[in-house]
């Protein structure tokens, strides 16, 4: 009667793992011979884990990842990319994303750059941070939709809220002087709140500054992202076309 009682209430408070945990060491025998601090703290941990497990699957979800099966084990290491192993590894701890650091990725089309974005978004989620994945593009429109339709302070509070945001494909088009000045909102408050950034760009950084209309709005920008960054730069040929499958 009262391992009946206590299940019913675990399941009333929702501690659904607690009550499978307390219920399976209830049926094995073994369980007998476990002091009583050992079964509550297994009893605890596999609540503690599936909170955790829903989390992450909740920041996975919220982030909107470009690339869903990207993950850091899996980089192609091939020699013609010319990626660093070190600086990878380095950056994998999300160090970087704790202090409110900048992480640029630039290479050709093809060459990988949003599938590595995707693989650090990834393990920022794993590691319990709150993340954001845009085109660039889309996120310039969501600005200007928001100016609008008067939710600018709503759209960017959102944003400034996020741990990491990571912005692909930047560049494609030119940003006239309105584009820049929403961006550069962006980035002030990326250093303001001391929040994370990921730029993937076809065009190295020492080509941005061109890709913006008003050059007085370009060196404010350019002067934010030069500082506090870190860079990957990406060679070879399409990973689209090694991928390929070959026709007999």
């Amino acid at each position: 009667m009262l391992d009946y009682q206590t299940f019913e209430q675990l399941k009333e408070m929702r501690l659904g793992a607690m009550k499978r945990e307390f219920q399976r060491q209830m049926e094995l025998p073994a369980m007998l011979g476990l002091s009583f601090e050992e079964r509550f703290g297994m009893i605890v941990q596999a609540e503690w884990n599936v909170r955790q497990d829903n989390k992450q699957a909740r920041l996975v979800k919220h982030a909107n990842l470009l690339c869903s099966d990207a993950c850091l084990e899996d980089i192609d290491f091939d020699a013609d990319r010319g990626l660093s192993r070190s600086v990878i590894a380095n950056l994998s701890s999300c160090e970087w994303i704790r202090k409110g650091q900048f992480l640029f990725i630039t290479g050709a089309s093809g060459c990988g750059k949003t599938w590595i974005a995707s693989a650090y978004s990834a393990e920022a989620c794993r590691r319990r941070f709150a993340v954001k994945c845009f085109r660039f593009s889309r996120l310039i429109e969501d600005l200007k939709c928001a100016r609008l339709d008067n939710t600018w302070n709503n759209v960017l509070d959102i944003i400034k809220k996020t741990d990491l945001l990571a912005l692909d494909d930047f560049g494609l088009d030119r940003l006239d002087t309105q584009q820049a000045r929403d961006f550069l909102e962006v980035v002030d408050d990326r250093i303001r709140f001391k929040r994370s950034l990921i730029i993937t760009a076809q065009r190295p950084v020492s080509q941005w500054h061109e890709l913006i209309e008003d050059p007085t709005v370009a060196d404010a920008i350019m002067d934010r992202l030069a500082n506090n960054s870190y860079r990957i730069e990406l060679h070879g040929e399409s990973m689209r076309v090694k991928q390929r499958p070959q026709l007999a």
